[in-house]
């Protein structure tokens, strides 16, 4: 069995956590993938993980794949500055104009990494606040969770985080701007940024007030401290400004993956120039790598962005999420489930519970082993949901109308069993 060997190979049979599905025997196993659906050791799959979010145009897309193949063609590394990479990042900085300079990395984790270095290099403070539930990668200064109280300093949230680095960090109720404004006064003058996801989309779909990012921005700017945006799932997801643009907030760094990398490795970090300009060899701030804008990925990136810039893609995939989280809605309504469902442009998540999903502790309220079962039984139906209800669902370009209909069927199926399963 293959997750047998997995086992042997890999800590826990899988290369990253949210893989292991733990709530079934085995892990999925892909075979292949293309535009809307997956291919698996379970037959074919609708997707609505979508590589949790980085394919916005469908799988194996054409457009996409002829950029792969051209750039290939021409060799797949250089460790040198290149042209496509150039108007790349023109065509981002047109999109969000807030990204005056950026530096191509490889992933969320290390633009997010940088981003919070630059902003200690460029304030010479060293304290950051960060959002319970709002996940920024995998490094040390950002594993970090919140407890009770308006503001929590350094707990960290994995082992091998040494105390003292968490310290550094301090974690706010997420929405919630008194509680905000009073972690402001406690940092005090060491606050260097706030780093925050605009569209919380890694503890289930929390859409934010307006009068939160609106005092994000205010309160920096007032204490002298950076806005970082984390739009790693909603930079070119929720249109071509991202969520920033949505929101008519500028911050002043951004960092970006997922979508603007076609699905292939990347991550970025950008901002007011005054402040990149601070980063090796032009400034103090030291970032470097040999993979940092790879050709394979900044191609497929490029081929991504111009396809999103018909507006077809957005129009397809935003339409698909609205009618699944309405289809959805219904089915369970007229079942007798307690459902919430969240939707903002072509992502959304629903919990069972009654009232509203506001803030992460509403997520932790919802019935997670209720939303488990669904998902494995809407497995058997042939519908892949993101595997946990601290995930998102994602559409695409490829989930037309007769895709989005087919996942309905199957849905309303899967809840009748679930409503004769629970008794």
């Amino acid at each position: 069995m293959l997750f047998e060997r997995a086992r042997q190979v890999f800590p826990g049979g899988v290369n990253s956590p949210a893989r292991a599905l733990k709530h079934l025997p085995s892990p999925l196993v892909a075979k292949a993938a293309s535009g809307p659906y997956l291919y698996t050791d379970r037959g074919r799959l609708v997707d609505y993980c979508m590589a949790f979010g980085a394919i916005i145009l469908g799988h194996a897309h054409p457009r996409v794949k002829r950029a792969v193949e051209e750039q290939l063609e021409r060799g797949w590394i250089y460790a040198l500055l290149t042209e496509q990479e150039v108007e790349f990042a023109e065509a981002i900085r047109r999109h969000m104009p807030s990204v005056e300079k950026m530096r191509i990395v490889n992933t969320g984790t290390e633009a997010t990494m940088n981003a919070i270095r630059l902003a200690r290099g460029y304030t010479k403070r060293d304290v950051i606040i960060k959002f319970d539930g709002n996940f920024h990668g995998s490094h040390d200064y950002v594993l970090v969770k919140a407890g009770s109280g308006a503001a929590t300093w350094g707990i960290p949230t994995s082992a091998g985080v040494p105390q003292d680095v968490v310290k550094l960090t301090v974690v706010a109720p997420y929405n919630d701007v008194d509680a905000f404004l009073k972690a402001v006064r406690e940092v005090g003058d060491r606050l260097a940024a706030v780093i925050a996801e605009p569209v919380a989309g890694n503890y289930g779909l929390i859409i934010p007030d307006a009068e939160f990012l609106k005092a994000l921005r205010e309160e920096t700017k007032r204490v002298g401290a950076l806005l970082i945006f984390d739009e790693v799932i909603t930079g070119f997801r929720l249109g071509l400004g991202g969520a920033q643009g949505r929101f008519g907030i500028r911050p002043d760094l951004t960092t970006l993956g997922k979508v603007v990398g076609g699905g292939f490795p990347i991550g970025i970090f950008g901002g007011r120039a005054e402040v990149m300009d601070l980063i090796a060899p032009s400034g103090p701030v030291y970032n470097a790598g040999t993979y940092n804008a790879h050709p394979v990925s900044v191609a497929a990136g490029l081929a991504v962005l111009k396809e999103l810039e018909t507006g077809e893609p957005y129009r397809i995939a935003d339409e698909a999420a609205g009618r699944l989280a309405k289809g959805i809605e219904d089915i369970a309504g007229r079942l007798g489930f307690d459902v919430v469902v969240k939707q903002i442009s072509s992502m959304f998540q629903f919990y069972f519970k009654k009232g509203d999903v506001k803030t992460p502790q509403d997520v932790r309220e919802s019935n997670e082993k209720m939303y488990l079962k669904l998902h494995e039984i809407a497995l058997r139906h042939g519908v892949y949901l993101t595997p946990s209800q601290f995930e998102v669902n994602f559409t695409s370009a490829t989930h037309t109308r007769e895709v989005v209909e087919e996942t309905l069927a199957a849905l309303e199926k899967a809840f009748q069993q679930l409503k004769t399963e629970i008794g």
